[in-house]
């Protein structure tokens, strides 16, 4: 665990700390500057690498969250069946909310003369789409581990007790809320930008 450790988080923040001397005491300072690199990164970058997060991060919290319900799954009799069912389709729909804000975004996207590009209202619809899907990616993958713990529970509950099913389904469905909490808000997100034109 300890070797796991170091090579995970301790490696790379003391090559980061080394080079970032390194340029500080040769006098080359000026070489690592976040804002030169965000000035000139192509806005296009941004929103693309948005949207591709938005679609990624939410298709991976799907499937894991089925994944996750499989798993914890364990078959004790044919009741447990139309549980997990609900809880399958609950995680699918976390890949469609994303698919959903992904077409959203992508309409942003038009295109543009070299000339016009780097203007700072391309910029702040770039970064927007960016940290929009950025967002929207992470509530969904967290909301489909979510679904995939509940369901998996839900299963388990309604095979020992059938009674339970419709009070483990508002649970489920509460937990199928968080991604739907990521959609709404970064729906709202895009009519606050002019598209890039």
């Amino acid at each position: 665990m300890g070797l796991y450790t170091y090579y995970s988080y301790g490696l790379p923040s003391f090559l980061i700390v080394v080079i970032a001397l390194y340029l500080l005491f040769t006098d080359s300072g000026e070489a690592f500057n976040v804002g030169r690199f965000l000035e000139e990164s192509n806005p296009y970058a941004w929103g693309a690498t948005g949207i591709g997060l938005c679609i990624g991060l939410s298709v991976a919290g799907a499937g894991w969250g089925i994944f996750v319900t499989g798993m914890l799954t364990s078959p004790q009799s044919i009741g447990w069946l139309l549980t997990l069912r609900f809880s399958i389709i609950f995680c699918e729909v976390v890949a469609i909310y994303g698919v959903i804000i992904g077409i959203v975004y992508s309409s942003k996207l038009t295109g543009v003369s070299e000339a016009q590009l780097y203007t700072p209202a391309n910029y702040y619809t770039g970064f927007a789409l960016f940290w929009g899907g950025l967002t929207v990616g992470f509530c969904n993958l967290l909301c489909g581990v979510c679904v995939g713990i509940t369901g998996a529970t839900a299963a388990i509950a309604d095979a020992a007790d059938p009674d339970l099913f419709v009070k483990v389904l508002v649970v489920e469905v509460f937990g199928s809320i968080l991604g739907l909490f990521g959609l709404i808000g970064t729906y709202l997100a895009p009519y606050t930008l002019r598209a890039l034109y």
